[in-house]
């Protein structure tokens, strides 16, 4: 069967990337952007150093600085009427998955109409959206890459996945200086999600052999370079490496997809308002326990690439010491114990079940749930 492979048209990684990444913006014959970015990037002054840049090669910039943690309708809404009232041409992201999501939205629905609600699911939009370029400051969540955009709909307090070709930037840009510096918390959470959507595209059913191989070096890179991003936040080179990682990681989910990680997270991102790369670490091993029924080979090679000698083992017990990996790796990484710690509420697992079955992230996880299942996961993770 015919397979598609979607990723930007031209990705530009390692030091200097920035500077590199502005003389294509000016190629590309553009005069006036919307820098889509958050406010803790403007108070450290890295959304400024960018912007005059920028004007320093005859791109008129516009900042639009309202993008929440788990951006929302309403900041997407708010980002469009931006663009619109000052005829920007070309759209810049300046950030993690936040900005990246939001600046997504905004560039669907400029071209599309209607409102971003309207494309939640898979290849809703009909038209390319407005050109994008996405500047990436934190090594995680690849959104600067890929076709995924995870919007919160305020009034149903859920996470929307939009699975679209055309939100996919037209530039991508990982320069680990951007990086440098970030809180540690900021960085392993972000380095956890990366290695989940490393593991979930390898489990996935839509996987292959390119995704295999972009997935598991991820996972390789992750293992080996997470740790020292997090206790030396200066650390250009375990930074660069992580930077790669998280791509490669990006590379593989953007085409095999996720799975009940990812949909059960987007509820407690959507419910509670918690950081996304936090719950899907917290949820990670539990899925995994389950997902081992069917894959457990798959997840031997998974323990294998984080650095068990898995030689004299079985696929379970090499099933088991990827779990256990992970586990170890998230403690060593000071991510919380528990969803309690992050006040989750046994009451709302119901609800939260019934959202993670409808997320269109859930499709491709190797063994499909009952309702019965995912709260029986979600309890395991209390």
């Amino acid at each position: 069967m015919a397979t598609k492979f979607f990723i930007p048209s031209v990705n530009i990684l390692g030091q200097g990337g920035v500077d590199e990444a502005i003389k294509d913006i000016n190629a590309f014959g553009f005069s006036k952007a919307l820098i889509v970015t958050d406010k803790p990037l403007v108070k450290i002054g890295l959304v400024k150093k960018v912007a005059d840049k920028l004007n320093a090669n005859g791109i008129e910039v516009v900042i639009f600085d309202g993008v929440q943690p788990n951006p929302t309708t309403g900041n997407v809404t708010a980002g469009l009427e931006l663009l619109k009232i000052n005829q920007c041409d070309v759209i810049i992201s300046l950030g993690g998955g936040s900005p990246h999501d939001c600046a997504k939205g905004i560039a669907l629905v400029a071209t599309n109409g209607g409102k971003i609600k309207d494309y939640e699911g898979v290849d809703v939009s009909t038209k390319p959206q407005m050109p994008l370029v996405a500047i990436n400051t934190t090594a995680g969540t690849a959104s600067e890459m890929t076709r995924f955009c995870i919007i919160t709909d305020e009034a149903r307090h859920i996470k929307m996945a939009i699975v679209d070709k055309n939100t996919t930037p037209i530039l991508s840009v990982n320069d680990p200086e951007l990086m440098l510096e970030k809180p540690a918390s900021l960085t392993a959470a972000t380095g956890m999600d990366a290695l989940t959507h490393a593991i979930e595209a390898y489990v996935s059913i839509a996987a292959n052999p390119i995704t295999d191989a972009c997935a598991i070096t991820a996972i390789e890179l992750i293992q080996a370079n997470l740790i020292n991003a997090v206790k030396q936040g200066d650390n250009i080179q375990a930074r660069e490496q992580m930077a790669y990682a998280q791509f490669l990681a990006g590379m593989a989910f953007n085409n095999a997809s996720l799975g009940y990680v990812h949909a059960m997270a987007h509820q407690l991102g959507g419910f509670y308002d918690l950081p996304h790369g936090v719950c899907n670490a917290l949820l990670l091993p539990h899925v995994q326990t389950y997902n081992a029924q069917v894959v457990p080979a798959r997840l031997a090679d998974v323990a294998k690439a984080m650095g068990v000698d898995t030689t004299a083992m079985s696929d379970q017990q090499g099933a088991n010491a990827a779990i256990e990996a992970i586990k170890q790796l998230s403690k060593a990484v000071n991510i919380p114990e528990n969803l309690t710690l992050l006040g989750v509420k046994a009451e709302d697992i119901p609800t939260l079940a019934d959202n993670a079955l409808k997320d269109a992230c859930g499709f491709t996880n190797p063994k499909q749930a009952t309702h019965q299942e995912i709260c029986q996961i979600f309890t395991n993770a209390l």
